[in-house]
């Protein structure tokens, strides 16, 4: 089949203007990783007459050594002097990250915090295709990789204070609040040992909070069936690629994607009081994988929560 003339000019500037579209979109997911912000959300959780309690939560850094930018900015929130720390995983993504990773959250590490590990604390990230994260979930996982330093992140955070809640429950008192957390290691891989921490919620404590890196609906049905106040999560990236509004298309687990980011309910159809029911927060968390570096209309953020009383 012959093309005329015209046809093939017509063909080149529509596959020219589809080739400039490409990249201004990727010229735009890459700038929108660096433009960092801070999520404020207010929590009624408290009992009467209790001081507020500022916890900054911190999820998907994915640090890279040469992520200046990031370190400067996340080093910076410990100006905001939160109570306590919550980190929700996926710290890493390079060998030579935990000394980085150390050294950024150096100031926060002085803080009361707790912390549990995502998938790509544990294994060495790969080359993907960005836009495979809107597919849906084919439950295959990249394990077969050499691991990370994981268990160096873990001893230093430890000996910094911070509480590791990997399929864990503990308790800690941050000024006059006695909290009771429950932890399960990384849902994404199967980690999570649900037995080990299930049952009811200290009922002695002030507060009661679960943590997990990935909001898998197993974990939060278990947590609000057990009677805690909040579930703080991250994993989902808010979407990572969204729509401009910055509606996510996906949440790379079994949450639905309007439940991506931000502070919501769980059972999801619950409101404040009913049994049952928790607060959920998920953090759109702060990186990408280092081979997706692109977020669109989802910038990075950290939240800081002001807990109050209910």
């Amino acid at each position: 089949m012959r093309i005329s003339t015209g046809a093939a000019r017509a063909l080149g500037t529509l596959g020219a203007a589809g080739v400039t579209a490409g990249l201004a979109a990727a010229g735009y997911g890459f700038a929108e990783t660096r433009r960092f912000r801070l999520r404020s959300h207010d929590v009624p959780v408290l009992p009467t007459g209790m001081r507020p309690l500022r916890v900054l939560h911190l999820s998907d850094l994915h640090m890279t050594p040469h992520q200046l930018r990031k370190q400067d900015w996340v080093a910076s929130l410990a100006g905001l002097r939160p109570d306590l720390v919550i980190d929700t995983g996926d710290n890493l993504a390079h060998r030579q990250a935990v000394p980085v990773v150390l050294d950024t959250l150096s100031e926060l590490l002085e803080v009361p915090g707790v912390f549990v590990h995502g998938s790509n604390d544990y294994f060495e990230p790969g080359l993907r295709n960005p836009f495979g994260y809107l597919l849906p979930d084919n439950g295959k996982r990249h394990t077969h990789v050499p691991q990370l330093p994981w268990r160096d992140l873990s001893a230093a955070l430890t000996a910094a204070g911070w509480r590791d809640l990997s399929n864990r429950r503990d308790t800690l008192t941050v000024g006059e609040t006695r909290i009771a957390f429950a932890g399960v290691d990384d849902p994404h891989l199967e980690y999570d040992d649900l037995p080990a921490v299930a049952g009811p919620a200290d009922t002695d404590a002030d507060l009661r909070l679960a943590i997990a890196h990935a909001p898998y609906l197993r974990v939060l049905d278990q947590f609000a069936g057990d009677g805690y106040d909040a579930i703080i999560a991250g994993h989902t990236h808010g979407g990572q690629v969204c729509l401009p509004w910055g509606r996510a298309l996906a949440t790379n687990c079994d949450l639905e994607p309007a439940r991506a980011k931000g502070l919501h309910r769980h059972p999801a159809a619950s409101r404040p009081g009913d049994p049952g029911s928790s607060w959920l927060h998920v953090s759109a968390g702060l990186g990408t994988s280092p081979y997706a570096p692109v977020r669109i209309a989802c910038k990075p953020e950290a939240t800081l929560l002001t807990l109050l009383p209910a």
